[in-house]
C-alpha cells in the first residue's frame, strides 16, 4: 500500500464510518506525517497529542521516540459526549497543557515554561480506523495518531501535577498510573516544537497517559489526581 492509497483508505473509512483491517505496506514515518498533514488541510489546528510516550512501547512499534497527532478544529469537546460520533472509542486519562505563549524550535527551557499557561486534568478519547486498534506504526500516525475527541478539565494548575494520575468508569477504576512516567513537560514540548517547527499561543497539547486505553461505555467518567478530579458524561 502506497501513501496515496493508505490516505485514501483512512479518508473514505472517516467518510463512510467503516473500519478497515492493517495492510503491511512500505510507508515509512515523515510520509505517514505527510499523510496525516494532507488530511487535516483546511481544518483549524487546535493542538497536538503526544502518544507512545514509553520505551516499551516505541521497541514494540519499532520507533526510538514519541509519535504525535493534531487536534483539530471541532476536537475539543464539552460533556455529555456522545459515543455514537466515534467508530470504536477508547479512552484514556491525561495531562494537557495550554500555550499562553508561542514555543519555537530550539526554545530554552525557561522559554518553554513561561510559554505554558497552565495544566489541566484531561481525556483524549482515541477513535482508529483500523479494526481492534491493529496497526503499523505508518498506519497509526496517518490515522491522526488516533485522536478521535479531547477534554479539558474546568480547573487550571499553575505547576504541573503529580502522583496517580487515575481513570474512572462508572463509579470503578478503569486505569492509571504516575503522571511522573511520563516524563518533563517541558522536555516533550520541546520534542514536539522541533517535529512541527513551532507551537502557536493558544495551543492544547495532550501529553499522553500513564494508563492503556480502555473501551468507552456510557456513564459517567471521572479523571482524578489526589484529591481533585475532572467528571463527565458519555452518553450512546
Amino acid at each position: 500500500m502506497s501513501d496515496k492509497e493508505l490516505s485514501a483508505t483512512i479518508a473514505r473509512c472517516r467518510r463512510e464510518r467503516r473500519l478497515a483491517d492493517s495492510i503491511v505496506s512500505a510507508v515509512e514515518l515523515p510520509a505517514a506525517y505527510r499523510v496525516q498533514a494532507a488530511l487535516a488541510e483546511g481544518r483549524p489546528l487546535s493542538g497536538y497529542k503526544l502518544g507512545l510516550l514509553s520505551p516499551a512501547k516505541q521497541a514494540q512499534m519499532g520507533i526510538s521516540a514519541p509519535i504525535y497527532g493534531r487536534i483539530l478544529d471541532g476536537m475539543l469537546m464539552e460533556g455529555p459526549v456522545s459515543l455514537a460520533t466515534f467508530l470504536q472509542p477508547r479512552v484514556e486519562p491525561e495531562i494537557a497543557v495550554v500555550l499562553r505563549g508561542p514555543i519555537a524550535a530550539g526554545a530554552t527551557p525557561g522559554a518553554i515554561h513561561a510559554a505554558i499557561g497552565g495544566y489541566y486534568l484531561a481525556v483524549d478519547i482515541l477513535d482508529s480506523v483500523w479494526r481492534g486498534y491493529k496497526f503499523t506504526i505508518a498506519e497509526v500516525v496517518s490515522d491522526n495518531a488516533s485522536g478521535g475527541g479531547f477534554l479539558l478539565g474546568p480547573q487550571r494548575f499553575d505547576a504541573a501535577p503529580h502522583g496517580a494520575l487515575r481513570l474512572w468508569l462508572n463509579g470503578r477504576i478503569a486505569g492509571g498510573g504516575p503522571v511522573d512516567s511520563l516524563g518533563d513537560p517541558g522536555e516533550r514540548l520541546a520534542w514536539l516544537a522541533s517535529q512541527t517547527g513551532s507551537l502557536p499561543a493558544g495551543a492544547a497539547v495532550f501529553l499522553g497517559s500513564p494508563a492503556a486505553a480502555v473501551p468507552a461505555e456510557p456513564g459517567t467518567l471521572e479523571v482524578s489526581i489526589g484529591r481533585e478530579s475532572f467528571v463527565t458524561r458519555l452518553v450512546p
